[in-house]
């Protein structure tokens, strides 16, 4: 099921989903990180958007 695009609350917000074309642009780009980076950050922590920063902070 696709996410709803008209529903951008805390929970879009607070969970990255690499299988959306829009979110992994937008994580990429307020991460500065490339794709390949925020994908194996997510396969190592979840996809909680604090944990992936958190994660990409102690490399």
């Amino acid at each position: 099921m696709s996410d709803n695009l008209q529903k951008s609350g805390q929970q879009d917000r607070s969970r990255i989903n690499v299988h959306e074309e829009w979110e992994v642009r937008y994580w990429t780009e307020a991460l500065g990180v490339d794709r390949e980076q925020l994908e194996r950050a997510v396969a190592a922590v979840g996809v909680s958007a604090d944990a992936v920063r958190a994660h990409l902070k102690g490399k």
